[in-house]
């Protein structure tokens, strides 16, 4: 059984920072497809970052130079490393695993950046 569990998320100024985690299991970690996507309320949910096996990443315009993603197989856990949070980073994070021609979401976790 796949489950993505996320945690990290929280209240935050504008220019700081938080660290999303997203703890995986039930299928083979090491060697799919890990993302993060947002959706904020009254839009749709966009890709924030992905990170292949090989460790190929991969972002969105909006979160380059500001946001880096990464994984731990052995933990299998992928981060998500959020600096310089604007207002318009406010949204519900997902974590993301894609394989088998397959989504699979975890339940998500609210950043939220205050002005």
């Amino acid at each position: 059984q796949v489950q993505l569990v996320e945690s990290g998320g929280g209240l935050v100024q504008a220019g700081g920072s938080l660290r999303l985690s997203c703890a995986a299991s039930g299928f083979g970690f090491s060697i799919i497809t890990m993302g993060w996507f947002r959706q904020a309320p009254g839009k749709q949910r966009e890709l924030v970052a992905q990170i292949t096996g090989r460790i190929t990443t991969n972002y969105a315009d909006s979160v380059k130079g500001r946001f880096t993603i990464s994984r731990d197989n052995a933990e299998k856990t992928v981060y998500l490393h959020m600096n310089s949070l604007k207002p318009e980073d406010t949204a519900v994070y997902y974590c993301n695993a894609r394989f088998n021609q397959n989504d699979y979401w975890g339940h998500g976790t609210q950043v939220t950046v205050s002005s």
